[in-house]
């Protein structure tokens, strides 16, 4: 793959909409996860939560768009000048010629889940659109209609890694000449399924997330939107880049991941041969860090057995929560932003590192010499997929 400039990004989050509201927090060493308030959810669990959400108020010829997920992705496009970013490349390149690909992986199914709690006679509320709420390509639809966008447009569902794939995808429609640039993202907002069902399968947390700790016991659930226009660099191409993808897909359970990690393992390599560096050339790691045990033990084998046991790693996961569909964009913001600021954040929450696990996990951050970035996302089924990041002409 050839690299792709990332020419604007941003990311709203439990820390608050936009980029600018992520860094602060995690400079601050500030969580943004609290004690569950979501409406219905009876659960003894921590929550990342976007403050407003509810409120946001979509276009007047979108409102029939409406719902939380499409209400994320309003905010989250309205923050660091994103639309602006699209405007100006929607004016180099016919609104055809830009592509658009979203990772979700429930959308906006809290709609029917109120709908169906409305049931009345054995029919569905009036009100309610599965077309506009609920379809995987709602989001993609409402996003399209909102930026003005006519290009190849694409809502990838991977579980966790959805909205890291979609860079994947988005880079092969522009090398098979489908698109000049792309807008890619996720969105993933909560819902009573997504809370009941981690819960069912003893996952969530009773307290934040303790990522890599001997006691952690399972996610803190969080919800994100965020988005990056993207497209070919050339030499003079300074900011963030996307240098590497790898995808894999080790299929070991529905659920559970590989216990020693090799499909996560061969996803970053293949990033790595990608970009055509080896695994010293990364400088951070950021991990999927999930901070449930089977999933920080099977990634801790993989970043071990690929990069030894010197290099930096930590996850985020305790500040935003697991956004899930969002969580690979969410993390590729985070990846900009520690290239950008020659940051690598601390793990926050964890108090005791399990000392089964072996990387060398960040629980301080650590400043100076963040030239590469590795950002993994690993969904349910090892769909698995890892983005290598880098400052492109500035280094």
């Amino acid at each position: 793959m050839k690299p792709l400039a990332i020419h604007a990004y941003t990311a709203t989050t439990a820390l608050g909409a936009g980029r600018a509201a992520l860094w602060r927090g995690l400079r601050e060493r500030r969580s943004g996860l609290v004690p569950c308030d979501f409406e219905g959810a009876d659960l003894a669990t921590w929550i990342g939560r976007v403050a407003g959400c509810e409120q946001v108020e979509l276009p007047v010829a979108l409102a029939d768009w409406h719902c939380r997920n499409n209400q994320l992705a309003e905010l989250a496009l309205c923050q660091d000048g994103f639309i602006d970013a699209v405007n100006a490349a929607r004016a180099r390149h016919a609104p055809e010629r830009i592509g658009l690909f979203l990772g979700t992986s429930t959308s906006g199914i809290a709609t029917t889940e109120r709908a169906y709690r409305e049931i009345a006679q054995n029919r569905l509320p009036a009100w309610f659109s599965f077309e506009h709420s609920h379809d995987y390509f709602a989001l993609c639809g409402y996003v399209q209609r909102r930026l003005g966008l006519a290009g190849p447009a694409l809502t990838i569902s991977t579980a966790c890694s959805s909205s890291a794939k979609v860079f994947a995808s988005a880079a092969r429609s522009i090398e098979s000449g489908f698109c000049d640039v792309a807008v890619v993202g996720g969105v993933d907002s909560l819902c009573l399924t997504t809370l009941y069902g981690f819960n069912s399968l003893q996952l969530i947390s009773p307290e934040p997330c303790r990522p890599w700790d001997a006691a952690r016991s399972g996610i803190s659930i969080g919800e994100a939107g965020g988005f990056a226009l993207i497209g070919p660099a050339n030499e003079a191409t300074s900011g963030p880049r996307v240098a590497g993808i790898g995808e894999s897909g080790d299929a070991h359970h529905m659920a559970a991941p590989e216990p020693d990690g090799q499909g996560a393992a061969l996803a970053m390599r293949r990033a790595l041969d990608d970009a055509g560096v080896d695994a010293a050339a990364v400088d951070y790691v950021n991990l999927h860090g999930t901070a449930t045990r089977a999933n920080d033990q099977a990634e801790d084998r993989a970043i071990v057995g690929l990069f030894g046991e010197a290099t930096p790693a930590s996850s985020t996961k305790g500040w935003t929560g697991h956004t899930l569909g969002a969580a690979g964009i969410v993390e590729a913001v985070i990846g900009c932003l520690a290239l950008e600021h020659d940051y690598r954040p601390a793990t926050l929450n964890t108090i005791a590192v399990d000392e089964t696990l072996r990387c060398r996990l960040l629980t301080e951050p650590l400043t100076g010499g963040v030239r590469r970035v590795l950002s993994n996302a690993f969904g349910f089924g090892g769909s698995n997929c890892s983005l290598l990041l880098d400052m492109g002409a500035r280094r």
